[in-house]
C-alpha cells in the first residue's frame, strides 16, 4: 500500500486528503451521509482520475465516486476505502452553438449548469435541486421540471468521456462503444467514472412556476382530477402533487400541486393551468413567471444525527385510481410520511423501452415517500411505513434509483427488471469484470 501511495503522490496533480488533514472532516462526508474513508482523492484532470482509479483498483479498498454527493444510500463516501471526489472537474462549455451541444465536467452540479446556460438562453432537462450532481442524476435517470417536454436528463445525453476500470479513457456514444452508451443511460455508476458529459440543450425562456394549494379534506378528488388531467395536458406542463408536509401541518397540511409551465406566454400558461385551478377550493396560488435557473431549489444538508428514508415506485395507468385513493387516505391520517407524486409520461414515454437502461417508460406517475428524524424516530416510524408500502405494493412496479435510501438486492431488482439487468451484467463483465465500481445499485459482472 505504501508503495502504491507513493506512486500515486508522484503522478497525481490533485489533492490527496487523509484522516487528520485540515479538509478531511468536510471531504469525508457526502451531503446525506457521514463517512470515514482512508483517502479522499480530488482530481483536477482526467489523468488524475486515471491515476485515482488505478490506485483504488490496486489497493483492494472499497471505491466510492462522488459527484454532487446527494445519494440517499451514501454512495459518495465509505468507511476505510477510497473516495474519488470529482468536484474540481466542473467546467461547462457550449461546444456547438448551432446544435446547442454542451460539454459538462463530471463534477458539476445542476445549479452551475443552469446558471451557465442561462447566459446562452439554453437549458437541459435535469433535476430540481441546484446542488445535485450532473453525474449521479443523469446516470440513473434525471426527472425534473422539464421532464414531460424534454424527457429525462439521460435522454438528452449524446456522448460521455468515461474512465473504465483498467484506466483507459473511452468515449461512449451512439457511434463509439454503443453498448457502454446504452448502459450508462440508466445503469448508474456501475461502469466507470464519467469525467465529462455532452448534452443536447434546448433554447429556453422564463417559465411559469409555483404551486396551487387545496384543503387536505379535498385530497382524494384533487389527486384523481390532477392525474386525469395530466394525460391530456400540454407537455410543456410538468407537475408534482404533494401532501402531508410535516412543516405545514402533517395530515392537515394542504394538498400542494407544484407546476412548471415551460414557456413565457401568459395566455398559453393560463390555458394549461386553469384545469388545475378548477380541481377544488384554491387556498393559495403563487404561480409566477420565473427564470428557469431560479426554480431549482437549494439542497440542504441535514443536521448531524438526522436520517432520511426515501422509498418510491412507479404507477402505470390501470393502477392510478387505487394508488391515489390509498395515498389520499394515508396522507390525511396521523403518522403519514411526506408524500410526493410526480407526473412523468410525456416525452419519457415516447422513447422505446429498450433504447436505454432506464426501463420505466410506461409509468404515468412516480410515488415517493420521505421520512426523517433521529434514528429512534425513524425506527419507530418504520412499521407504519412498511404497512403503507404493503398496501401500495400491488399497485406499483419498479423503482427509481435516485430516490431510494437503500441498495438491497430487492432494490436492485426493482430498479432493473430481469431483462435489463441481464444486458447490463454482460456489459459490466466487459468494462468492469472485477466489480471495482460497486458503490451503487450494483450490477454484478455476468
Amino acid at each position: 500500500m505504501n508503495s502504491a501511495l507513493e506512486t500515486l503522490r508522484r503522478g497525481f496533480g490533485g489533492d490527496i486528503i487523509e484522516p487528520g488533514g485540515a479538509e478531511y472532516e468536510s471531504a469525508s462526508r457526502s451531503v446525506l451521509t457521514t463517512g470515514s474513508p482512508a483517502y479522499v482523492l480530488r482530481p483536477k484532470t482526467v489523468e488524475d482520475v486515471r491515476a485515482a482509479v488505478g490506485f483504488a483498483g490496486g489497493s483492494g479498498l472499497a471505491l466510492s465516486v462522488r459527484g454532487g454527493g446527494h445519494s440517499f444510500p451514501g454512495f459518495g463516501t465509505n468507511h476505510g476505502g477510497v473516495v474519488i471526489d470529482l468536484s474540481e472537474l466542473a467546467d461547462i462549455e457550449v461546444v456547438d452553438d448551432e446544435r446547442h451541444l454542451v460539454r459538462i465536467g463530471g463534477g458539476a452540479t445542476w445549479g452551475q449548469v443552469a446558471t451557465a446556460l442561462a447566459a446562452h438562453g439554453l437549458a437541459i432537462s435535469s433535476g430540481d435541486t441546484r446542488s445535485v450532481g450532473v453525474g449521479g442524476l443523469t446516470l440513473s435517470g434525471g426527472i425534473g421540471w422539464k421532464v414531460r417536454k424534454y424527457g429525462l436528463a439521460l435522454d438528452n445525453l449524446v456522448a460521455a468521456e468515461v474512465v473504465i476500470a483498467d484506466g483507459e479513457v473511452v468515449t461512449a456514444s451512439a457511434e463509439q462503444n454503443p453498448d457502454l452508451f446504452w448502459a450508462i443511460r440508466g445503469g448508474g455508476g456501475n461502469f466507470g467514472v464519467v469525467t465529462a458529459f455532452e448534452f443536447a440543450a434546448h433554447p429556453t425562456t422564463d417559465v411559469f412556476f409555483g404551486k396551487v394549494t387545496f384543503p387536505a379534506a379535498e385530497a382524494g378528488a384533487v389527486l384523481q382530477g390532477w392525474a386525469d388531467y395530466l394525460r391530456t395536458a400540454p407537455e410543456e406542463l410538468t407537475s408534482i402533487a404533494s401532501l402531508a408536509n410535516p412543516f405545514a401541518g402533517g395530515p392537515e397540511a394542504p394538498v400542494e400541486i407544484h407546476v412548471a409551465f415551460d414557456g413565457d406566454d401568459a395566455e398559453l400558461a393560463d390555458r394549461a393551468l386553469d384545469p388545475i385551478r378548477r380541481l377544488g377550493t384554491v387556498l393559495d396560488d403563487d404561480v409566477a413567471l420565473t427564470p428557469y435557473a431560479d426554480i431549482l431549489e437549494e439542497g440542504a444538508t441535514p443536521p448531524p444525527g438526522i436520517q432520511l428514508v426515501a422509498r418510491n415506485g412507479f404507477v402505470e395507468r390501470e393502477s392510478v385510481p387505487e394508488t391515489l385513493r390509498i395515498l389520499a387516505e394515508v396522507g390525511t391520517s396521523p403518522g403519514s410520511p411526506l408524500i410526493a407524486v410526480r407526473g412523468v409520461g410525456g416525452a419519457v414515454s415516447k422513447v422505446p423501452d429498450d433504447a436505454t437502461a432506464y426501463p420505466h417508460r410506461r409509468a404515468e406517475l412516480m410515488v415517493v415517500t420521505l421520512t426523517g428524524g433521529p434514528q429512534p424516530v425513524v425506527e419507530a416510524a418504520r412499521p407504519g411505513l412498511d404497512a403503507i408500502w404493503g398496501r401500495l405494493a400491488p399497485q406499483l412496479s419498479g423503482a427509481y434509483a435516485n430516490f431510494l435510501s437503500t441498495a438491497t438486492e430487492d432494490d436492485v431488482a426493482a430498479v432493473y427488471p430481469a431483462k435489463t439487468y441481464h444486458r447490463l451484467a454482460g456489459i459490466k463483465r466487459r468494462y468492469d469484470p472485477e466489480n471495482l465500481f460497486a458503490g451503487n445499485h450494483n450490477v454484478l459482472p455476468e
